[in-house]
């Protein structure tokens, strides 16, 4: 399973040779150098760690200047596990974005942009009561949260108004439109969750046939 971390830089649309105008996300992926490995033995799961985005040596503290200096490799803005058995991905190697290929499928993960507080209808999509009829003040109420004497409580879970978005959201079987290798560039088909700038990470999708 092909994974690599990215930023995401913002959405615009190309154009394909048939003339079709495709929505594409441009995903900045890469380079990610491998900063530690985990192994079955000594930890009981394969993973690798990589590290993405630049930072200052004066913005880190000592115990991880050391980590980072151990292996040889430039202090890291974000540091993320990837499961992964690959025995050529060892400390010091670089994850870029010609690991994956045009065409592919891959799964994008990434925080939602948060949206504050919202009501009901807003964050689980209520339609309201109706218009008519009195219902003059509770076009956009929640309705009946619970019963009467018994057993006089609100059940756990019961979708009302609160935080809306700022979730951890995987957008999956997305298309790679377009690679740009010398610009660690990659442009997906669709949307994929986040604001400008976010940390995003992208894996290979088993859900293509």
């Amino acid at each position: 399973m092909k994974e690599i971390l990215g930023k995401k830089i913002g959405m615009t649309r190309i154009f394909a040779e048939s003339g079709d105008a495709i929505s594409v996300t441009v995903i900045e992926a890469g380079p990610c150098p491998v900063v530690a490995r985990k192994t079955m033995d000594k930890h009981g799961y394969d993973a690798i760690q990589v590290g993405f985005g630049k930072r200052r040596k004066s913005r880190i503290n000592k115990p991880m200047a050391g980590h980072f200096k151990k292996v040889g490799v430039e202090p890291t803005q974000f540091l993320r596990e990837i499961r992964s058995d690959n025995p050529e991905l060892e400390p010091g190697a670089i994850l870029k974005v010609d690991t994956f290929k045009e065409g592919e499928r891959v799964d994008v993960t990434g925080i939602s942009r948060g949206l504050g507080f919202a009501g009901t209808m807003k964050r689980h999509h209520f339609s309201g009561a109706n218009k008519t009829h009195g219902q003059s003040d509770r076009w956009r109420a929640p309705g009946s949260i619970g019963q009467s004497s018994w057993p006089s409580r609100v059940f756990k879970g019961m979708r009302m108004s609160g935080r809306m978005g700022k979730d951890k959201v995987t957008t999956l079987n997305l298309r790679i439109v377009k690679i740009i290798e010398d610009e660690n560039l990659m442009l997906v088909k669709g949307a994929v969750p986040g604001n400008r700038g976010m940390l995003v990470k992208i894996r290979q999708s088993n859900r293509a046939k």
